[in-house]
């Protein structure tokens, strides 16, 4: 903390002029930038540290960068008389600027004025200036357009103009091609101002004078809950660690400040310690628990876009320390409100000889905080900026960034690997990431708002000659038809094709931001599958050798654009994945989906065919989705004979094997103060064995049919250790024996043959075999 030394005799100026101190206490950089507080002129500033130690004076700036804001005024009674107009009180030794205001008629006649409103976005200075400024123009309740122009300086003082290159919207209402721009600046915030003259287009010349509103572009609230035991870290000093760049400020940063330089006002919500009660020593988390608990949590938001993002900060995945964070997206009526992160996981693991390995985990953790609420932003990955299909791409044309030092990047992806990522990381998103969430249209940055990677699309690409890869796409079973409901599941193998051994991350055929997958049905236009989560993987490098590969599942049912493949046709599917710097492009298949055997059929689809169906089905099961857990059950008890039926029966069955977490929210009003802790419901084995037996092993051939041979292989694998952990030793080794010998009559690898027998052994020498 700071005292001051000030010749300002005013008490309350005083006051404020201490609450600019703050910010340079939060580590802001050395001039101090009073926003929005009414002080009037401090002849000198004396800063004197706690302890003793002088501080330099610092100048005092006043930002022209902020948010500013036009309405059409409402006159009551008669129309006033024009006075002639009061001069602007200026900063000493401020010049006139070059545009004159010209009143508030819109001579053009291009936009009704009644309701009418505009926002200015002026982006010139403070952190990380882009020179550029938007706008947005609305009508009622309606928005018309929204503009985007790059800004130069002018001779004259406060004075910027350039070209309007990007609209969205109806076009008419901003006609024009370029901006001429005067800042008023002033001690009092009611007094700041831009003047803006609109000219070229073919259109009259228009002007309009902006009122500042705020320093920052849009509001934001973040709300912080922990699991009770595992640590939060929103907040880190950036000179902890000794890999940093020279130029770096050493200072306590956090989450708050890094979005606040993002041009955002932060505030946060109520952050929670969530207590896990009788949860006993299972401190994993599955994909079921994670995606329940947000949607208990964001039934709290209103069914309404909004400023509004949720963390939670668990301790580790059950699929063990590769994974580091999820954002789920899709949730409800909500998109990209909320994100976990997992400290235990990868981020937990500093590199051997790392220096200061306490500091490098707690950076990581920092970083994976940061990144993970990006993509709440709608921020892409560093690498995947590019990406369009079927003239649906980014909000303008963008290039990847591999080696961008950037929250959205990667430390491993790049050249000299997290070394030389973080030598050279300023705690920062990069230019273009910067200009998306400052100057973009609101709808495709805020939360609730445009899917996770709308405007960011899928661009045909052709896999480069001599590649060292091959990515096949396939089907294990006779042909390629489906029945009507049946969720369409496919595999993915990916082979070294080349004659040396090459490095590949051991999760890049389930790491969902290196992939794009396309379904096209039969004149009909192509879609894109965007899954329900996105997650951070570590680098964990494997090597394959000369035709060694990789396989992993591709499921094709719901997803965050709704059901790709549901109606009777035909689909072809292709894949797009991205390695290092390079595209490989699987091959085409043809899907045919037959058409309903009956009404039951018909009739079921209409419920079935729904998103929180396609969710349940994707994360295995849920306990707080009763509405989709009930259609299931009518396919179970209605179409027991039909292959739909066994994808019912596992999403069914699978939370009843363990005893899961759930959220629960005390509190019935939202302004009621909440309670939150999570409480576990038992595991149910006899409901979960009668309904996985039948799924599983009822007819095991059709089951690997519709599974494939890896989700089969997984679920009766995960099956079989939830017998194992209820004291039936002997029924998970008969169990795990009946499916490697359907699999090994399916031709399945010797190897995962070789695998499921050993892990068969294991339990055979812990019980006895079942009847």
């Amino acid at each position: 903390m700071h005292t001051t030394k000030t010749k300002e005799k005013d008490p309350s100026r005083v006051k404020e002029h201490l609450k600019a101190i703050e910010i340079a206490d939060a580590g802001e950089p050395a001039a101090l930038e009073l926003e929005d507080t009414d002080l009037g002129e401090v002849e000198a500033v004396e800063l004197v540290d706690t302890r003793g130690l002088a501080i330099p004076a610092r100048p005092i700036i006043i930002q022209a960068s902020g948010l500013y804001e036009w309405r059409f005024p409402v006159i009551r009674g008669p129309i006033p008389i024009p006075v002639p107009t009061i001069p602007i009180p200026r900063l000493a030794g401020e010049e006139e600027t070059a545009v004159e205001e010209a009143g508030e008629v819109d001579r053009a006649g291009l936009v009704p004025l009644f309701l009418a409103r505009e926002e200015l976005r002026l982006d010139v200075d403070g952190w990380y200036p882009q020179m550029v400024v938007s706008g947005t123009i609305f009508s009622g309740l309606t928005l018309r357009v929204h503009w985007v122009a790059n800004l130069v300086k002018t001779a004259v003082p406060n004075t910027y103009q350039g070209n309007i290159w990007y609209r969205d919207g109806n076009a008419s209402w901003m006609p024009y091609t370029t901006v001429r721009l005067a800042v008023t600046k002033s001690w009092f915030p009611n007094l700041r101002k831009v003047i803006a003259r609109f000219t070229g287009g073919g259109a009259p010349a228009r002007t309009r004078t902006y009122i500042r509103k705020s320093s920052a572009f849009h509001p934001v609230e973040f709300e912080y809950d922990t699991v009770q035991g595992t640590a939060k870290v929103t907040q880190i000093n950036t000179g902890d660690h000794p890999n940093r760049p020279a130029s770096l400020p050493v200072q306590n940063l956090s989450i708050e400040t890094v979005y606040r330089r993002a041009g955002f006002d932060v505030s946060k919500g109520a952050d929670t310690i969530v207590p896990l009660s009788g949860a006993g020593a299972n401190a994993r988390w599955s994909d079921m628990e994670m995606h329940d608990a947000m949607q208990v949590h964001w039934s709290r938001f209103a069914d309404k876009p909004q400023w509004a993002l949720w963390v939670l900060f668990a301790s580790l995945h059950e699929q063990g320390t590769s994974l580091g964070g999820i954002m789920f997206d899709d949730i409800g009526p909500n998109h990209r409100q909320g994100t976990a992160l997992f400290n235990d996981s990868f981020i937990n693991n500093p590199p051997a000889g790392d220096p200061a390995p306490a500091a490098w985990v707690r950076r990581m953790q920092f970083w994976t905080a940061a990144h993970e609420m990006g993509h709440g932003f709608n921020l892409a990955h560093a690498w995947q900026k590019a990406l369009v299909f079927q003239g649906k791409g980014p909000w303008i044309p963008l290039a990847d960034e591999p080696e961008a030092r950037s929250f959205m990047n990667y430390p491993y992806n790049v050249a000299g690997g997290q070394g030389a990522f973080f030598a050279d990381f300023q705690f920062r998103f990069s230019d273009g990431e910067l200009l998306f969430l400052r100057h973009a249209p609101a709808r495709f940055v805020q939360m609730g708002n445009a899917l996770w990677f709308d405007h960011h699309g899928f661009e045909q690409a052709e896999t480069l000659p001599g590649s060292a890869y091959t990515l096949h796409l396939r089907t294990h079973r006779d042909g390629t038809y489906y029945e009507f409901l049946e969720p369409v599941a496919v595999e993915l193998k990916l082979t070294n094709t080349s004659s040396q051994p090459v490095l590949v991350n051991s999760s890049v055929l389930t790491e969902t931001g290196a992939m794009t997958v396309i379904v096209k049905k039969r004149d009909a236009p192509a879609r894109q599958i965007y899954p329900y989560a996105q997650y951070c993987f570590s680098d964990d490098r494997a090597v394959l050798t000369p035709g060694e590969s990789l396989y992993a599942p591709l499921r094709l049912a719901g997803n965050l654009g709704g059901w790709a493949i549901s109606e009777p046709g035909y689909y072809t599917v292709q894949v797009s994945l991205k390695i290092g710097s390079e595209e490989v492009v699987s091959n085409p298949i043809e899907i045919r989906v037959a058409p309903p055997r009956g009404y039951d059929e018909e009739l079921l689809a209409q419920d079935f065919f729904s998103e929180d169906v396609g969710r349940v089905l994707a994360f295995g099961g849920s306990l707080h989705l009763e509405p989709a857990n009930n259609t299931l059950r009518s396919v179970v008890q209605q179409l027991g004979t039909r292959r739909v039926a066994r994808h019912a029966g596992i999403a069914l069955a699978t939370p009843l094997t363990r005893d899961y977490k759930m959220l629960v929210i005390d509190g019935a009003a939202a302004a009621t103060p909440l309670e939150k802790h999570f409480r576990v419901q038992d595991a149910k084995p006899d409901a979960a064995r009668k309904q996985l037996d039948q799924a599983l092993f009822k007819d095991p051939n059709e089951a690997a049919d519709t599974l494939g041979h890896i989700g089969y292989r997984s679920c009766v694998e995960q099956y079989t250790r939830f017998l194992a952990d209820h004291g039936e030793p002997a029924a998970a080794a008969d169990s795990l024996e009946l499916a490697a010998k359907t699999l090994k009559t399916r031709k399945v690898l010797d190897s995962v043959v070789r695998e499921m027998e050993g892990l068969r052994a294991s339990y055979r020498n812990n019980g006895r075999g079942r009847k």
